[in-house]
């Protein structure tokens, strides 16, 4: 864990230093959040409606509609009372890094409303924290890989912009998948 905390640390470091140098080759820059809701299984395990944060860097080559996208965000749950038993107060984290293609579809260059899909994979890092501090239930948590695709719409304005994104999350778990749909609503900046 605590070198999955390092690498995130090292990482957002290298963004940050190196966002001016990439702000000046089209990159942008988003941070965003919202509700995440449980699907499946995980939904009928008990796991309630979750919130999450994102933040993402992506590029898209001049007169391209196919970029990438790397984000990382963090996901919580709150689990029902009797989940594990007697235990109260938990929830379940994730801890994720995608990385993604994306895809704008071609609009005017007036419009300023901008319909993408995207979609792509990565590692995810679940862990039950609470309250009751459980310790026995994944105490180090467990990192797996995972798939994600969703679609969303950009609302441009000069060098900055709104974005709505839904993404369908599914996490290659012991026995049935984690899956997830966290809704998005946040800003994005840069880029040319």
């Amino acid at each position: 864990m605590r070198g999955l905390i390092k690498g995130a640390a090292a990482l957002a470091l290298a963004m940050l230093l190196s966002a001016p140098a990439a702000r000046a080759q089209g990159a942008e820059f988003a941070l965003g959040g919202g509700l995440g809701v449980p699907l499946g299984d995980f939904d009928d395990s008990g796991a309630k409606l979750g919130w999450h944060g994102l933040a993402a860097v992506s590029f898209v080559p001049t007169g391209s509609p196919v970029g990438i996208q790397i984000d990382g965000s963090y996901q919580q749950f709150s689990l029902e009372d009797g989940t594990f038993g007697t235990l109260t107060g938990l929830k379940n984290r994730f801890l994720m890094g995608t990385a993604n293609a994306v895809f704008k579809f071609k609009t005017s260059e007036e419009s300023t409303f901008r319909p993408y899909l995207i979609g792509g994979g990565g590692v995810y890092n679940t862990k039950i924290t609470g309250s009751d501090d459980p310790g026995n239930i994944l105490p180090g948590g467990e990192t797996k890989f995972g798939l994600n695709a969703g679609a969303g719409f950009d609302f441009k304005a000069g060098g900055a912009g709104l974005f709505i994104e839904g993404r369908f999350h599914n996490v290659f778990t012991d026995g049935s998948n984690l899956q997830f749909i966290p809704i998005t609503v946040g800003i994005r900046f840069g880029g040319s």
